[in-house]
């Protein structure tokens, strides 16, 4: 680990003064919406349960967080979720049957998915309020530490999982930290946008967060996305259950209370590919790109997709 200079040092003696831990465990998952944008599928199964190639959104989620050290997983649900839940529950049945037929690599697979019991906990949140509302939410599970926030809409491929990229930069400089990824100008008022103090190059000193800015008022195009580090601080500043964009309680609102606070927060460029897993086209793009990566499915994905490429051309013409 680099050994941090005074400043830096600095900062990790504020935050222990506050009584912040530095070793991030408790990860929090907001997955309570209705999924309306994959209707006719989720009116009966969670969009998070929805499948890329043969793994289901959470799943991935659920393995980058235990890659970062994560060891308490928080869920927060709303009703019509219980599919959900038995996911990580034991199959002893389906195991017995695989194991009389010898199928040790599914066995194996299977088994990867089960989780400890009292590892997972499952809060609900009554009504749509927000991201904000959301996390906050879960506020009685949180201790005085810091935790991760992982929205399993953004799937993202990378060859050190994106928060485990963020945990190892989170114990160099200590503070709120968000994952942040430049998009197109036309496309800020889609995101929370970054208000860039100091641009370090992977990291980023942040002065300012604004939520879904229109265009031309943007203050640059770095965007957040679902990855977040944060401290209990935050969960307070949500106390105070302040509606922002759309009228909803915004985690952005939250973070941006601890820059006026001067708490330091950090934005940080991640290595990967985010795949807006939320929307039909992400979806679908990250499907193509998890089949492609997977040796025994490339050779007959590629074939189908050059064939599909040669007919939409020929019949172009």
């Amino acid at each position: 680990m680099v050994r941090p200079n005074g400043a830096h040092q600095k900062t990790r003696s504020i935050l222990k003064s506050w009584g912040h831990e530095e070793k991030i465990t408790k990860a929090i998952f907001p997955v309570a919406g209705l999924g309306t944008r994959f209707l006719p599928a989720t009116k009966s199964v969670p969009k998070e349960i929805m499948t890329l190639v043969d793994r289901p959104l959470i799943q991935y989620a659920i393995d980058e967080a235990r890659a970062a050290g994560i060891k308490e997983f928080i869920f927060v649900t709303s009703r019509g979720k219980g599919a959900l839940e038995d996911y990580f529950d034991e199959a002893p049945q389906l195991e017995q049957t695989l194991r009389k037929k010898g199928k040790d690599e599914l066995l194996e697979i299977l088994q990867s998915t089960n989780m400890e019991s009292g590892a997972i906990a499952y809060i609900r949140q009554h009504k749509a309020l927000g991201l904000g509302h959301a996390v906050w939410c879960a506020r009685r599970l949180i201790s005085n530490e810091p935790f991760a926030v992982i929205l399993p809409d953004d799937v993202i491929a990378a060859e050190k999982p994106c928060l485990q990229q963020m945990v190892e930069a989170y114990e160099e400089n200590p503070g709120c930290m968000v994952a942040a990824m430049e998009v197109p100008q036309s496309q800020t008022s889609a995101y929370g946008i970054l208000d860039v103090a100091e641009d370090m190059g992977a990291r980023v000193s942040v002065k300012g967060m604004v939520e879904k800015p229109d265009v031309d008022k943007a203050p640059s195009n770095l965007a957040v996305i679902g990855r977040y580090i944060l401290t209990p601080d935050v969960l307070r500043n949500l106390n105070k259950k302040k509606s922002g964009a759309g009228g909803e309680i915004q985690l952005t609102d939250g973070i941006a209370d601890e820059i006026q606070e001067g708490r330091p927060v950090y934005g940080y460029r991640f290595q990967g590919q985010r795949f807006d897993c939320g929307s039909k086209s992400g979806f679908l793009q990250a499907t193509v790109s998890f089949g492609l990566d997977r040796p025994e499915l490339r050779d007959d994905l590629m074939g189908y997709l050059q064939h599909v490429v040669n007919d939409t051309r020929k019949a172009a013409e």
